[in-house]
């Protein structure tokens, strides 16, 4: 199975939350994993909002050694676009998902905005 770990997934799991706890089996697992460059840059927003950028690079590197980085190519964007309008999610949102679709993966989110959609493992909080 191919996993793409959400942001929520990643800074559940950086937090030590109970929800953090849940996806750990699917962070240290042996799945094939992926983010992408969208999820580094969430994430990486998030570690600012509390530590400094030097923080920011380790937590990043963890996800990087985890997963492999699918970057935003045209077809992404062009898929992005489509699910934006059709599915009402934001546009990173939109951009994770296509991620996700292309790659033939699951996306493991508690995410509320992909609860019951398609190829979503949800976490639920708590």
């Amino acid at each position: 199975m191919i996993v793409l770990i959400d942001s929520w997934a990643w800074i559940e799991y950086f937090r030590g939350s109970k929800s953090g706890e849940k996806v750990r089996k699917y962070i240290e697992g042996r799945e094939k994993a992926i983010i992408s460059a969208i999820n580094i840059a969430e994430v990486y927003r998030w570690i600012l909002s509390f530590y400094d950028e030097k923080i920011a690079e380790k937590k990043i590197e963890v996800m990087k050694e985890r997963c492999f980085v699918i970057p935003v190519d045209e077809e992404i964007a062009i898929m992005s676009a489509k699910i934006k309008h059709n599915e009402n999610l934001g546009l990173g949102d939109a951009i994770i998902y296509a991620t996700a679709r292309k790659e033939k993966a699951s996306l493991l989110t508690g995410d509320y905005d992909f609860k019951n959609k398609k190829n979503v493992i949800f976490i639920e909080h708590g």
